[in-house]
C-alpha cells in the first residue's frame, strides 16, 4: 500500500507526519481477512501480530514517559505514592488483558484459528483502550 504511494513525494511526507496515535486507533481496521484459505488466514494473523507489536511498543513508550513524569513529580513535591500505584496499575492492566482475552479464546475452542483471531482482536482492543488512558494529560 505505502510502496505504491512513494512515487508521490507530498503523500510520502504526509504519511511521515501521521502520528502513531492515529495508527493505534485504526490498527485493527488495517488487517482484513479477505477469504477463508489457510494462506489468507495466516496473513491476517500476521497482520494482527504486527499491530499488537506496534501497540505494545507504543504502550511501553507511554509507560516510560509517565514513569519519568511521576519521578519528576516525586522530586518536585515529595509525593512518593504516585509511582508505585501507577506501576501496580500497569501490572494489573497486563493481567486484566490476559484474562479477558483468554476467556474469549476458550469460548471459541475447539476452532483454534477462530480462537487465535479472537484473542488477538481482544488484545488490540484492550491495548487501544489502555493507550487512550495513558495519553491523558497529568495536569
Amino acid at each position: 500500500m505505502i510502496k505504491n504511494n512513494m512515487k508521490h513525494p507530498i503523500l510520502t511526507v504526509f504519511l511521515g507526519f501521521i502520528s502513531f496515535q492515529a495508527f493505534s486507533i485504526d490498527a485493527q481496521e488495517q488487517c482484513t481477512l479477505h477469504g477463508n484459505t489457510p494462506a489468507e488466514t495466516k496473513q491476517y494473523i500476521r497482520c494482527l501480530d504486527k499491530v499488537i507489536a506496534d501497540l505494545e511498543r507504543e504502550q511501553k513508550m507511554w509507560v516510560n514517559k509517565l514513569t519519568l513524569d511521576l519521578e519528576k513529580i516525586k522530586e518536585d513535591t515529595g509525593n512518593s505514592q504516585l509511582l508505585p500505584i501507577f506501576l501496580r496499575s500497569v501490572k494489573n492492566q497486563a493481567s486484566y488483558q490476559e484474562d479477558s482475552c483468554r476467556w474469549r479464546y476458550l469460548q471459541k475452542m475447539p476452532n483454534a484459528t477462530k480462537a487465535a483471531i479472537t484473542y488477538k482482536q481482544c488484545e488490540i482492543n484492550i491495548l487501544n483502550q489502555h493507550l487512550s488512558v495513558l495519553k491523558r494529560p497529568l495536569k
